[in-house]
């Protein structure tokens, strides 16, 4: 059975959706990972050989959440738009018996976000993902899955006093786990689970509680290399800030979103997904709705 994808290491820094220290949640109320980029085939990866895969998201916000989940009393506003390519070797090798892969991806960005009548838009590259191992088992000629361990790193421009980064400043360490289930005339489903390890902010003395994530893909072959289906992401955050060595109170993030999703594959090496997702049950972050585009290109 041939799998078109690497679409676990999908763990793209595509910068820090986020606004401002109002958005209390994790430094800024954003994430080094973008919830909610993966979906179908994300457990299952492709033959040896090199691919290239590209990811578009435009992400808009206009509404903060605190902790009980209402709304902020602000005007603010947030639109990031994103094309990230990522660059994937499966190598041929095996280790523990799984096959061997590595990449990396860089997140081209354009951020604005808007608070209180003050706005402010930067362009450029965002924090870079290097997927340091990913190990790919097949169970059968259904189920996948795949183990693996990403670097997402401080590239992206940063400044302390700006309204706006597309930088986070800090480095994440992030497992992941995913598992995909595929039937081109049937139901497929596909998880990946990833847990955030966040390093402290030199600049702000700031370190981001731990983070846990999934995002989702639930989908049904129909005809002719089509699924349609529902997907998007859960996010809880695990513990507490800390900044100057004290914690920041009630400050714990959570979101959930789902919308649809279709999937088209040609069979020969190329597939195309896009997928809506709206953000709901949030608190302490920004809360919004996201349109997502990936396509995998065989070298």
């Amino acid at each position: 059975m041939t799998i078109k994808k690497i679409s676990y290491v999908a763990s793209i820094a595509f910068t820090s959706i986020i606004a401002s220290q109002a958005a209390y949640a994790t430094e800024g109320g954003g994430s080094n990972y973008p919830m909610g980029a993966e979906g179908s085939l994300v457990g299952a990866l492709p033959p040896p050989g090199f691919y290239t895969l590209f990811y578009a998201e435009r992400y808009s916000a206009n509404a903060l959440k605190d902790n009980n989940g209402n709304t902020v009393p602000v005007n603010f506003g947030i639109t990031a738009d994103v094309l990230a390519p990522r660059f994937v070797w499966v190598t041929g090798n095996t280790f523990l018996g799984g096959q061997v892969a590595h990449a990396i991806l860089i997140p081209l960005v354009n951020l604005n976000v808007n608070l209180n009548g003050t706005g402010q838009t930067k362009s450029g590259i965002g924090d870079i993902d290097i997927t340091a191992v990913v190990l790919g088992y097949h169970h059968t000629a259904n189920l996948h899955s795949a183990l693996g361990l990403d670097f997402l790193l401080p590239t992206g421009a940063y400044d302390k006093n700006a309204l706006t980064n597309i930088g986070r400043n800090y480095t994440t360490i992030e497992p992941v786990y995913a598992v995909s289930y595929i039937n081109p005339a049937g139901w497929n489903m596909d998880v990946k689970m990833m847990y955030d390890f966040n390093l402290k902010n030199n600049a702000t003395d700031y370190t981001s509680g731990q983070e846990f994530h999934v995002d989702y893909a639930l989908g049904y072959g129909v005809a002719n290399n089509w699924v349609v289906g529902v997907g998007g992401y859960a996010y809880k955050q695990i513990t507490t800030d800390r900044q100057y060595g004290v914690e920041v109170p009630n400050n714990k993030g959570q979101a959930f979103a789902i919308g649809p999703s279709i999937k088209y594959d040609t069979g020969k090496g190329f597939f195309m997904t896009a997928k809506y997702q709206q953000e709901m049950d949030v608190q302490n972050r920004p809360q919004g709705k996201a349109f997502w585009v990936k396509a995998i290109l065989p070298f």
